[in-house]
């Protein structure tokens, strides 16, 4: 059976001569709730999605025709240093802010709070001062004299002091070591029990990592905000 093709007759007025258009590619979109739902996909010019589990219904993109702006162009600049920094970090983030607020936690909280409490430099060139990033945010408690030592060559060990507790004794610790030139990431987010006062991670060698440290409840309820400890060689 062969399937008709209908195309569209348009008159040009100027020089007297008919052309006709093709049709547009079929578009389709899915009721997965019914047609009372959220719509996902494509009807004309209206397009349904949905973003962490909240539907939106948008327009159809066009082209931009307006001029970007200097602003504009540095704003962009700096979701692009930020983006850069944190991939390596991403399954890190997400423990780290999870839970931040309904509509914004893991990478998307952690970006946020970069942009605004952690750029530094001219608008055309702005850079990351890795003191200032959370890596961790949360009400959870943090102990006292919290230290970062090197074992051996390799070896990274964080210690804390057990005297007074201001969480659980069986929340964990998180341990992050960050080759921000290496683009390299060593982390643990599942380290040692609160009570026992270290937890270590091995590096390897050839590495200058900025070092940050938190804990994060033992049912994932909740996680305390991120300490940094400096710079570390190995």
């Amino acid at each position: 059976m062969i399937t008709p093709i209908f195309y569209a007759i348009q008159l040009d007025y100027i020089t007297h001569t008919i052309n006709l258009q093709p049709p547009k590619p079929y578009t389709m979109a899915k009721l997965p709730a019914g047609v009372l739902g959220p719509l996902i996909g494509q009807i004309g010019p209206i397009v349904g999605s949905s973003r962490n589990g909240v539907p939106y219904v948008k327009g159809e993109y066009k082209s931009r025709t307006k001029t970007i702006s200097n602003r504009e162009l540095a704003n962009r600049k700096k979701f692009a240093v930020a983006q850069q920094f944190l991939k390596p970090l991403l399954h890190f983030v997400k423990t780290g802010w999870a839970g931040y607020s309904e509509k914004s936690y893991g990478f998307i909280a952690a970006k946020s709070h970069l942009l605004k409490n952690a750029m530094e430099g001219e608008p055309d060139n702005p850079i990351v001062n890795p003191a200032l990033v959370k890596v961790s945010h949360g009400n959870l408690g943090l102990p006292q004299g919290i230290v970062a030592s090197k074992i051996g060559d390799d070896t990274l060990e964080f210690s804390w002091d057990t005297s007074s507790y201001s969480g659980y004794m069986y929340d964990q610790a998180m341990l992050l070591a960050y080759d921000i030139e290496q683009r390299r990431s060593f982390a643990i987010t599942t380290g040692d029990f609160r009570h026992t006062g270290k937890s270590r991670m091995r590096i390897g060698t050839g590495y200058n990592c900025h070092l940050y440290f938190a804990f994060v409840a033992h049912d994932r309820s909740s996680q305390s905000d991120s300490v940094y400890l400096g710079e570390m060689s190995f």
